[in-house]
């Protein structure tokens, strides 16, 4: 598309884009004159959509009227609530309902995931992640490694042998290949979160059952952001949040996919009561008796809250739908790309990829005395995120934000700079 650097052609974007309206379905923060804040924290927390309150409040009034029975009599029954949801979220990640389930927070997923698939055996006993992950994605495997009384010297980073941010597919590849041998368990973010680079999951995770290693990932940054397809990819197993690009709230309930093959799953297991047989669960017998699938991996019944509140958010994606998203979102950060390489190159760059396909809609921006004008940003009404040492993280999220939301952003920043 040809952009031109003018607020009434973003004005222009916005009159003619079909996702325009939702932008009214969610709360914005407000700054100091009452007006919207540039809200571009998507990718840490996302905003409130205006029916989240009804969701909630029916559980609450059902709370009120029936007590436990709302276990049963509810509108939206608790007992398999967290089943009303897993059609729509399997959409968003690309996978069967059955593969999919909402459930305690992210790095619990991950710690029952690597429990069950991370299977050191002899030399091959080694965990592969990316550089710059997500710090408690870091401590969460080492943590599984001394577990099984092993060092950090089996943990391997992948890194670009240039030194830059962004590491490419084919050199994720070849470390592969150079220690297959050694390589039990792949865990790659989908997304990171620093440089917004988006990997390539299928082929990765190709390249990881060619030398029979489990491809696991943390679509933290992933799910709702660009569009995935964890079943026809054969992916081993994922977890993410929800709070970020799938807008549950604060510490929302996160959500984990297991592969269907992976369904009668044999292997070591953290068990819990909500992962036993529905039928004979209130029984009380004394032997685990799994679910077949993902829900077998759950521990405890759901916070029904926690489950409205995505509920709400994911009524909206199946709505949209998430390649209509995408196709925004490219042009979204399309359209501040090119406005930024209007910027001074030595004062400002972009470490995001450049090819749309391996971004989603965050562009990390490396700024000199970045912190000074991450500062006045805050206090013009943008809220953006600060990375040490000097880059802004920026998302115009698709599903509210706006091409004029881009330009303000971009004119604030060219007047600082």
């Amino acid at each position: 598309m040809q952009f031109q650097n003018s607020l009434q052609f973003a004005i222009d974007l916005d009159f003619n884009d079909p996702l325009n309206d939702y932008r009214d379905r969610f709360y914005f923060p407000k700054d100091n004159k009452g007006n919207d804040t540039i809200y571009f924290t998507g990718n840490s927390l996302g905003l409130q959509p205006k029916s989240t309150k009804n969701y909630i409040n029916q559980e609450l009034d059902d709370w009120a009227k029936f007590g436990v029975e709302g276990h049963v009599h509810a509108k939206n029954p608790w007992m398999p609530y967290h089943e009303f949801v897993a059609e729509k979220l399997a959409k968003v990640v690309g996978a069967l309902p059955t593969e999919v389930v909402a459930m305690n927070s992210l790095t619990v997923n991950l710690h029952l995931m690597m429990v069950s698939f991370y299977r050191p055996l002899g030399k091959k006993r080694k965990i592969i992640i990316a550089n710059n992950e997500f710090p408690s994605d870091i401590y969460a495997v080492k943590s599984q490694l001394k577990f099984h009384n092993f060092s950090d010297d089996d943990l391997i980073i992948a890194k670009a042998k240039d030194g830059k941010d962004i590491i490419s597919t084919d050199e994720i590849i070849k470390i592969i290949n150079e220690n297959k041998d050694e390589i039990a368990l792949l865990m790659f973010a989908g997304v990171n979160y620093y440089t917004g680079q988006y990997f390539d999951i299928k082929r990765i995770t190709e390249e990881c059952h060619n030398h029979d290693i489990i491809a696991g990932f943390d679509l933290a940054h992933a799910a709702g952001n660009v569009p995935v397809k964890l079943h026809d990819w054969n992916v081993d197993f994922a977890v993410w949040c929800s709070y970020k690009y799938l807008n549950s709230g604060p510490g929302g309930i996160a959500g984990a996919f297991v592969h269907q093959r992976h369904k009668d799953f044999k292997g070591n297991r953290f068990e819990g009561w909500w992962g036993t047989n529905k039928e004979n669960r209130f029984l009380m017998k004394p032997d685990f008796e799994p679910i077949s699938g993902v829900e077998a991996w759950q521990l405890s019944n759901p916070p029904i809250f926690q489950l409205a509140a995505l509920n709400a958010s994911l009524d909206i994606f199946e709505e949209v739908g998430i390649n209509n998203l995408r196709v925004k979102s490219e042009k979204l950060t399309g359209f501040l790309e090119f406005l930024l390489n209007n910027l001074p190159k030595d004062i400002i760059s972009v470490i995001t990829p450049k090819e749309v396909a391996q971004r989603g809609c965050q562009l990390s921006i490396k700024i000199k005395d970045g912190k000074k004008i991450f500062n006045i940003l805050t206090e013009k009404g943008v809220i953006a995120d600060w990375r040490e040492p000097d880059v802004i993280r920026v998302a115009p999220v698709p599903l509210y934000n706006s091409y004029e939301d881009v330009f303000k952003f971009y004119q604030i920043l060219k007047d600082e700079i």
